[in-house]
């Protein structure tokens, strides 16, 4: 029995070991197991499928009500309560329980990732158990099983092929490979893959998470990154609620000190009455509404990409996908069709091209669905020429002859060989003079050099001596949009990385065909002897130069992508296979494209509907757009808050009474708070449709920016509503405009300023120009703000909730904001320059460092 240490062999180490030394480490023998040593090693061992950690449904849901906002909307929630303050109770609790509902369902999908992977699993193996074959459950294979794989099984472990012919494996979802590969005696197989041709004995090496495929489910459940957009929410949430809950304290703290203790009396009457202000204002101001604001631009941003063929899986994915400057793209299916194409052949003893092509054709079978024979007979112009001919015998392709052969009577009745396969084998095999031969093969190592496998084709009359008739150039060609798309994404500010299980040389000659650059690394040797979690400084600055990688294996992809997330990079993965699952998962914005599998797009957070990179694109111009609707709304948010919080807390400390009376002054009524906080959010909901630049560089949150913008706006904010007031208080028992003003007229004043000043600075933070410059506001936006514009007049011009004011007092209220809406307008063009010149000065000051430093260490290595 071995030891816990010889429980499975690595199939990177099983390559290089006989079959001897596998059946010696493993201790088995090519008998098989006894069913008794199977259940002993499957106890020991464990089954043959991928563990999965269950985690309990109700603690998922349960942690998205523990952390700073959710704390601050839940003390809003027990001090509404308290209040007996039912209707904002209810709001306050279905905002939480929304906001949770969001993130709990983002963080299932987890497990739908590791389920696909699952479903790719074979759910039956023929083993040798006590001596003789049986089907058993593959979940019950174990280390030293004898399992025999033929002809469209899916194999079911990692094993190491002891007997048969030969065996052809297709591994394209596994490794990106375009075309099945060939297995012989010795080779290990993959479990996952699928056998295509062939029959083979093999012994079972490695089970469950320790194979090729169960490494690739462990790497998806470790994979994963923070959003970007829950750190901004975060971030900007916990600005808020820091500057509101500090001024209602200082706010308190001023009132009960000027009011109670310093007169040396309590009221508690009064008391009560500055505790339902102080928490109605604490309220309004948490932004319980904001995630479920941005949440429900990007949902229908998402509606509007699935239009474009490109289904959001993730919401967050739409904000990342906005900021995305590296795009890391599989080649094989991806960039490239996935088929092989026929390249123009190269004549020998052919007279023409579709002489070469038919004499390829003739030494194929299409019955049996082989991905090179399907590509010579759909080379044929004429296919029905193929009915003048008779095929007698066929000989398949097998690893060690390197080539098919067929026997077949042509129309004349004359019997004729053909055969095609390996260029070097068919070439060795012809009759050609030696510099005909060495002609032919520089031609097939030109062929190799650029990327192209080669097929030779030569026919025979006796089977002995061989005409070789040309030589066949195949390759899976790019994407008639694929090139187009690159161009379309450097444009966009986006770098294209290939990344690829296939060779070298065919990576960078479609890499340079699409225009992406040929500084194509090896990944297997870029990543050897690295742990792709742990990716050095230097290694990975090496991968952000590069231009592609090539053999590249699924933790290879991992740790590309962690590695330029390392580097602060917003990377983009496309894939299609289960092999880039980890990668589309790690990655910011993983994308599934058109014919992914399952595992694929459980793991990705965008899958495509519509073959190509095109949808890409749109996708990203959308996502860029509802960025800019995001950073609108937050600006705004931000502003509003610092203009009412600081106006009012400031306010009642500069006027402590309403002149000429002995009663404590207050700007707005409780009442009025609530209503201001219900109206400012109606608009705010329609700027999810609103019309937005799409800018030409990737963006992403950079609260420096938006906090520096939005104060600005915000300290102005306060001093127009300051303006107002102080407006209203020269004329205080006086007549203004027909209207005797008193101090509920003045609160009312205060109420319309401060509804219609806020509604009109959106227009101001939707744009960076000027807010009368395209794009222009969407018709539901603007006439949602207008309406709510309109309810607010007439509020107040009827007296509904508020004391009553004059039509013309209204209109001078109106006309007041209007002017200061250039003003703000002005300050926010100021800002956006200033912090403009301070981003051009790092970058230059950054760009200078990296020099120095990029010069230190060229010439520190040649030391």
């Amino acid at each position: 029995m071995p030891d816990s240490s010889a429980c499975f062999i690595d199939s990177e180490k099983a390559v290089k070991m006989s079959v001897e030394e596998v059946f010696n480490k493993i201790d088995c023998t090519d008998k098989g197991l006894t069913s008794k040593e199977a259940e002993k090693r499957l106890s020991e061992f464990g089954k043959n499928a991928i563990e999965e950690t269950k985690n309990s449904s109700l603690l998922m849901f349960l942690k998205f009500f523990w952390g700073p906002i959710p704390w601050m909307i839940e003390a809003a929630a027990v001090l509404s309560l308290i209040a007996c303050d039912w209707s904002d109770f209810g709001i306050i609790v279905v905002m939480l329980v929304f906001n949770a509902l969001i993130g709990f369902w983002e963080e299932h999908k987890a497990s739908n990732a590791l389920e696909a992977l699952k479903k790719g699993l074979a759910l039956k193996a023929r083993a040798c158990r006590d001596g003789s074959w049986r089907e058993i459950s593959a979940e019950e294979l174990v280390v030293g099983d004898i399992i025999r794989v033929r002809l469209g099984d899916v194999i079911p472990a990692d094993s190491k092929l002891i007997d048969g012919e030969y065996l052809s494996v297709d591994q394209a979802a596994l490794t990106g490979e375009s075309l099945p590969v060939n297995k012989q005696k010795g080779d290990v197989i993959y479990s996952g893959s699928v056998a295509k041709q062939g029959e083979m004995i093999a012994v079972v090496v490695a089970t469950g998470g320790n194979t090729f495929f169960g490494r690739t489910a462990r790497l998806v459940a470790g994979a994963g990154n923070i959003s970007h957009f829950q750190q901004a929410v975060m971030r900007v949430g916990n600005f808020l609620i820091g500057l509101s809950i500090s001024l209602c304290i200082v706010l308190s703290a001023v009132v009960l000190y000027r009011e109670h203790i310093a007169s040396g009396t309590i009221n508690i009457q009064e008391l009560m009455r500055l505790a339902k202000f102080v928490l109605i204002l604490a309220i309004a101001s948490i932004p319980v509404a904001m995630p479920a604001v941005l949440s429900v631009t990007m949902a229908l941003g998402a509606l509007a990409m699935s239009k474009r063929k490109a289904i959001v899986a993730r919401l967050q994915s739409i904000e990342e996908m906005a900021g995305v400057d590296i795009l890391c793209s599989d080649k094989t299916g991806t960039l490239t069709k996935n088929e092989l194409t026929l390249g123009d052949p190269l004549l020998f003893e052919a007279e023409n091209a579709q002489e070469c092509v038919l004499g390829g054709a003739l030494a194929s079978k299409a019955e049996n669905n082989d991905a090179i024979d399907l590509a010579i007979i759909e080379g044929l112009k004429d296919k029905s020429v193929l009915k003048k001919y008779e095929q007698t015998g066929f000989t398949p392709f097998d690893p060690v002859s390197k080539r098919t052969q067929s026997t077949v009577k042509n129309s004349q009745g004359e019997t004729v060989y053909y055969t095609k396969g390996a260029p070097q084998v068919i070439i060795e095999m012809s009759d050609l003079k030696d510099e005909v031969k060495q002609d032919a093969d520089s031609k097939v190592k030109y062929l190799a050099e650029h990327g192209y496998r080669a097929l030779g084709i030569a026919d025979s009359k006796d089977n002995k001596t061989w005409r070789l008739l040309g030589i066949i150039p195949m390759f899976d060609p790019p994407r008639d949009d694929s090139k187009e798309t690159i161009k379309q994404a450097r444009e966009h500010g986006l770098q294209v990385k290939m990344v690829t299980g296939d060779d070298v040389a065919i990576a960078s000659e479609i890499s340079g065909q699409l225009g992406m650059g040929t500084r194509i690394q090896a990944a297997a040797d870029t990543f050897k002897d690295v742990d792709p979690e742990k990716v050095p400084t230097q290694l990975a600055e090496c991968i952000e130069r590069a231009d592609g990688f090539a053999r590249v294996f699924p933790e290879h992809k991992y740790g590309i992508v962690k590695a330029l997330q390392k580097r602060g990079h917003i990377v983009a993965m496309t894939g299609d296979g289960v092999n880039d699952a980890p990668a589309l998962k790690q990655a910011d914005a993983g994308v599934a494209v058109s014919g992914a599998t399952d595992a694929a797009r459980a793991a990705a957070a965008l899958i495509l509907t519509a073959p190509g990179l095109s949808v890409i694109i749109k996708a990203i111009e959308t996502a860029r757009k509802i960025f800019e609707r995001m950073t609108s709304y937050t600006t705004y948010r931000i502003a509003m808050t610092i203009d009412v919080m600081v106006f009012v807390v400031l306010a009642m400390m500069i006027f402590p009474k309403v002149p000429g009376t002995e009663t404590l002054f207050r700007p707005l009524t409780p009442i009025m708070i609530i209503v201001l906080a219900l109206l400012d959010d109606i608009p705010i909901m329609t700027i999810a449709y609103d019309n937005a630049k799409v800018s030409k560089d990737p963006v992403r949150w950079h609260m420096g920016r938006v906090l520096g913008v939005s104060t600005s706006l915000g300290a102005f904010s306060v001093i127009q509503t300051f303006g107002l007031l102080f407006v209203g208080m020269m004329y205080m028992n006086r007549d203004l405009f027909g209207q005797l003003i008193m101090p509920q007229h003045l609160q009312t004043m205060i109420f319309l300023q401060l509804v219609v000043g806020g509604h009109l600075m959106l227009f101001v933070t939707r744009a960076k120009k000027m807010f009368f410059m395209p794009p222009f506001p969407d018709a539901r936006l603007f006439w949602a703000i207008i309406g709510t514009q309109v309810f607010a007049a007439v509020m107040c011009g009827f007296g509904w909730l508020v004391p009553r004011l004059s039509w013309q007092l209204i209109g001078l209220v109106w006309v007041y904001n209007i002017i200061w809406m250039f003003v703000l307008d002005v300050v926010k063009l100021i800002v956006y320059r200033l912090l403009d010149m301070d981003a051009l000065h790092q970058r230059g000051f950054i760009r200078r460092q990296r020099s120095i430093l990029h010069h230190y260490s060229h010439h520190h290595l040649h030391q």
